[in-house]
């Protein structure tokens, strides 16, 4: 690796140009401690390892999840390898229980309060004035360009709600460690090369509070995050493979939340016994599944299955433009006792299962909450070009 010019050099971190990688950085952490803007620093040996170890582990699982970050990949024990960003120095925090600055700042509020949804506050970063505390208004007031993208009140929006995605995803995290986390800074940055906003910086064991079983008195500001994994799948049936294009789709789609898919072929109507003994094969092994019944015609698939097991079964019916309408009914008009829902659009399928395995698989659930936020950030950037485009 051919390293350049050092770029810049903070508290615990230097950034230095790599000339082999245009657009890309070094950022190596070090081995240093601070408090109250670094009016008190220490060295503390290893530091460094665990710092870039915390940020390469949160980076990586917010790009699973869709959030555009700055960080390509770990480089060796104490550093990574990041694309170059014109950072922008405002600190976002939020917060989901009021304890520390924020009473001091609120006289009155008790601590422990918390926030629904999770409070978002910037600093304007200052080391002689201690970091004040900003409005939206005036981070937009003054009229800041970071190569080449003008920050005004679409930016700053996009950085507000990716600030509370990004806590809500780190914050379903850290539950299967029984850890609560109380709040988190985190810093955004104009990638130079695409001139999108993204998650710069670092996000380590000095970007948070925990409290361990949500108790003050447990608080751990070091602790390392371990990426859980929990397992979960979809089993797709297909009444006939006349339906495998429609079945693809839906497998695609559930790729996309990262939760394995298989496909099967079993008719309800003319193979009763091994439908069930298939739906067998997929009660035994502890692995939490949503069947999903693909039947045209008569749906008997989705109806049997539900009335056979106490997994969720959500029917994806082929229509098709002659009896479409009509072939409805079957997946609709469900007998009394049984609980089988229907979306015809596959991707639709796939995303209700995945808010199904959500609600206990954090992995998937940040995916779910990143779509969210992508989704909305797409919409907002479109109305600023419509309204551009008008003027």
């Amino acid at each position: 690796m051919n390293i350049g010019k050092k770029l810049y050099e903070g508290k615990t971190k230097e950034v230095y140009e790599l000339l082999d990688s245009p657009g890309k950085v070094l950022l190596q952490s070090k081995d240093q401690i601070t408090a109250g803007n670094a009016a008190r620093k220490n060295h503390l040996e290893g530091k460094a390892a665990i710092s870039n170890k915390i940020t390469s582990c949160i980076f990586e699982l917010l790009q699973e999840a869709g959030i555009k970050t700055a960080f390509t990949k770990k480089c060796g024990e104490t550093a990574f390898i990041a694309p170059q960003c014109e950072m922008i120095p405002i600190e976002w925090v939020c917060r989901r229980i009021a304890t520390g600055s924020f009473l001091k700042r609120n006289p009155g509020v008790k601590e422990g309060y918390k926030f629904y949804p999770p409070k978002v506050e910037l600093f304007f970063k200052d080391d002689a004035n201690n970091d004040p505390q900003w409005s939206e208004e005036q981070l937009i007031a003054a009229k800041w360009c970071f190569a080449g993208l003008s920050i005004g009140q679409t930016e700053v929006d996009i950085m507000s709600h990716s600030t509370q995605a990004i806590f809500e995803i780190l914050e379903k995290s850290w539950l299967p460690q029984n850890c609560t986390l109380v709040d988190m800074k985190i810093e955004f940055g104009v990638d130079v090369t695409t001139k999108e906003i993204v998650l710069a910086d670092v996000i380590d064991n000095d970007s948070w509070r925990l409290w361990p079983s949500g108790d003050r008195a447990q608080q751990k500001d070091k602790q390392l995050l371990q990426k859980v994994e929990s397992s979960c799948r979809v089993v797709v049936l297909m009444g006939s493979t006349s339906d495998l294009g429609h079945c693809e789709k839906i497998k695609k789609a559930c790729g996309n939340y990262g939760i394995p898919c298989e496909l099967r072929v079993t008719s309800a109507h003319k193979g009763p016994d091994e439908t069930l003994k298939i739906k067998a094969e997929y009660e035994g092994d502890g692995v939490p599944t949503v069947f999903v019944a693909v039947a045209g015609r008569s749906n008997g698939l989705g109806p049997v299955m539900s009335g056979n097991t106490a997994y969720p079964v959500v029917n994806c019916p082929p229509l098709t433009p002659d009896w479409g309408a009509q072939d409805v009914w079957s997946s609709l008009r469900m007998p009394s006792g049984l609980g089988c829902s229907t979306i015809l659009s596959p991707e639709g399928a796939a995303q209700f299962a995945a808010q199904i395995f959500g609600l206990n698989n954090h992995l998937v659930w940040a995916k779910l909450r990143g779509s969210i936020l992508n989704t909305w950030v797409s919409l907002k950037q479109a109305d600023k070009k419509i309204r551009e485009c008008s003027l």
